[in-house]
Order: structure tokens, then C-alpha cells, then sequence
């Protein structure tokens, strides 16, 4: 007897379902043999949303994931600014974090309509209540004007937020350990700036610190040293090859120049010639020697100029440097 069309249907679903439990089962085992602890990390992969799966067997190891945005969508700024209920983030480059309110000086209500005179008188009071209020102690006056010197500097030398972020921390730590007491507020304030330069791998000399401070060079390096070593910066000597593309474009010089002159300080420092020697000036020198055989020749004067050195320092590098090198002179 022929089966009707629906019973063939069940049939054919109970026998896909028999088989994808036969596959789940196949998969548990799988799992039960495998010892996820001691996985070799070769046959781990990570997908696109996140998760770790274990290519041999396709199991997914890691799957938890946590959404840390929105649960909105947006698809242009100004769709996207109307949704937000949030407003900047934290920052330690202001002394309250960035945490207190400010009320507008534009003088208009909600609605965009002029205040009144006697409002206006308010909002005045309010405001200059609100700036006083701001800061409660003279710690917090202390570190508000010390943050403001960081980011004054810090514009004036062209360096990125990262680093006014790391100068601002490093002063705070000096002054939570009361390193400050017995020192002017603008020199521990350059010298956490000169030490947030050079953790940052962004190198800006002493002589480029001190013009953009109102404290001397002596004085900053002085107060650099003492807080590096209270902190305990651990800071590593600076790489004179991080002056060369600076210096160079300061000059005007070609690639070929700035690759000729890291290849002169790479091959010098393992002769050891490096040791003890100022970095500014090492890598001046190796970039006059390098103009030199570029036949891009530029003068001790001008690439002393740019390097904040004298021209004896570059003279002498620069002869250790070809000696070295053993290039005739």
C-alpha cells in the first residue's frame, strides 16, 4: 500500500532528527576526550566576533563576551550626539577629572531666549560661585595650575594627548607622596612633562623643555632626577635614532640622508661609543656625517642649530663617528 505524502514527511523529519542527535551526541564525546586546559595554543583561532574556537574539532572554547557600547545605533555625528546620555570621559589632566559641572556664559535659557537683567545678574553670581567652589583646598589650587602648566607646555611642544595624560599622572603621584614640598610647582610640573616624553618614546630635549617653561634647564634636571627616582620611573636611556626624522626634517634632508645616519649611530653603538654621550648631540653628529656622504652637505652651525648643541659637540661625534666608521676623512 502506498504511504501518503504527509506520513513520508514525518518520516523523513524523524530520520534528520535522529541524525543531528546521533551529531550532537558524536560532539559531547568529542569534547569529554579533549583536555581544554593543556589545548596547544597553534590550533586555537579567534573569529571575528570574538570567539575562540579550536580548529581541529571546530569547539568553541570562549564565547563570553561583554557589549561595552551603546545599546543604540547611530549613523552620522549628529544623530549619534542627540542619543548620547553620557557626557566626556574621565581625564587626569584636570584636577577634578573632569567630573564638575560648568554653567554657559551665552546668557539664554533652554529655549534660546535672552535672560532677563535680573536673571542675568544671577547667573553671574552663579558662575563665579561655581569657579570658587571648584576648588575646595590649596591642594586642589596646586594641582589645578600645575595640570594647566602640563597642558600649556605640551601645546607648545606639539606632543600628543597620550603624553599630557602620563604627565599628569606622574605629577599627581609626586604630590600624593609629598614631593613637592620645597620645590616650585612649575619645575615639578616640566620635569613630570619631561619624563612623560620620554616614557612615551616621544624625546624632546632639555634645552626644548626649558624654553617652553618658566624655570632654567639646571633646575629641571635636577627636579627630573629626584622624582624619577622617588617614583621609581625606571627610565631607559634615550635612542638617538628617535632625533634623526625630527632633526632631519628641520634640514630638509632627503631619506637617504636619515637612513645613512641611523645606520652610522646603529653601527658606532655597538663599538660602545654611545656611552655616556649626549643623545641630541650623537645623532646631530651623525646626521652632519650623513649629509656629508649623501653629498647633501649642511653645516655644523645649521644642524646645531637644530639640535640645541654647540658646534664642538658635533665636531667631536662627528670624528669618533668616522673613525669608527673608517671612512677616510
Amino acid at each position: 500500500m502506498t504511504r501518503s505524502t504527509r506520513q513520508r514527511e514525518r518520516d523523513s523529519e524523524r530520520t534528520r532528527w535522529q541524525g543531528e542527535r546521533e551529531k550532537d551526541t558524536n560532539t559531547d564525546e568529542a569534547v569529554d576526550d579533549i583536555d581544554l586546559d593543556n589545548v596547544d595554543d597553534k590550533d586555537l583561532i579567534r573569529t571575528g566576533d570574538g570567539e575562540i574556537i579550536h580548529e581541529p574539532t571546530g569547539i568553541v572554547v570562549e564565547e563570553e563576551q561583554i557589549d561595552r557600547g551603546p545599546e543604540w545605533r547611530a549613523f552620522n555625528h549628529s544623530e549619534r550626539q542627540s542619543k548620547s546620555r553620557v557626557g566626556a570621559p574621565t581625564t587626569k589632566t584636570m584636577h577634578d577629572k573632569g567630573l564638575t559641572t560648568t554653567i554657559d556664559w551665552k546668557d539664554k535659557d533652554a529655549y534660546g531666549r535672552s535672560l532677563s537683567s535680573e536673571k542675568r545678574s544671577q547667573m553671574h553670581r552663579l558662575r563665579k560661585w561655581q569657579e570658587r567652589i571648584r576648588t575646595k583646598d590649596a591642594g586642589e589650587r596646586n594641582l589645578q595650575f600645575a595640570l594647566s602648566e602640563v597642558d600649556r607646555m605640551a601645546s607648545a611642544l606639539g606632543v600628543p594627548r597620550s603624553v599630557r595624560e602620563v604627565a599628569s599622572v606622574i605629577y599627581r603621584r609626586a604630590l600624593s607622596e609629598d614631593l613637592i614640598r620645597g620645590r616650585s610647582i612649575e619645575g615639578v610640573s616640566t620635569s613630570a612633562l619631561y619624563a612623560a616624553c620620554r616614557k612615551e618614546g616621544i624625546p624632546r630635549s632639555l634645552e626644548e623643555i626649558s624654553e617652553v617653561s618658566r624655570v632654567e634647564r639646571k633646575e629641571i634636571g635636577r627636579t627630573y632626577r629626584y622624582i624619577s627616582q622617588e617614583l621609581g620611573l625606571e627610565m631607559r636611556p634615550v635612542d638617538p635614532k628617535k632625533y634623526v626624522p625630527r632633526f632631519c626634517s628641520e634640514l630638509d634632508l632627503s631619506k637617504e640622508v636619515q637612513s645613512k645616519a641611523d645606520e652610522i649611530i646603529e653601527t658606532t653603538a655597538e663599538q660602545g661609543l654611545l656611552s655616556g654621550k649626549s643623545p641630541t648631540g650623537y645623532a646631530a653628529a651623525a646626521i652632519y656625517a650623513a649629509s656629508l656622504l649623501c653629498n647633501e652637505k649642511k653645516t655644523q652651525r645649521e644642524v646645531a642649530d637644530v639640535a640645541q648643541v654647540t658646534e664642538v659637540t658635533i665636531r667631536n661625534r662627528y670624528q669618533e663617528q668616522i673613525e669608527a666608521m673608517g671612512i677616510p676623512t
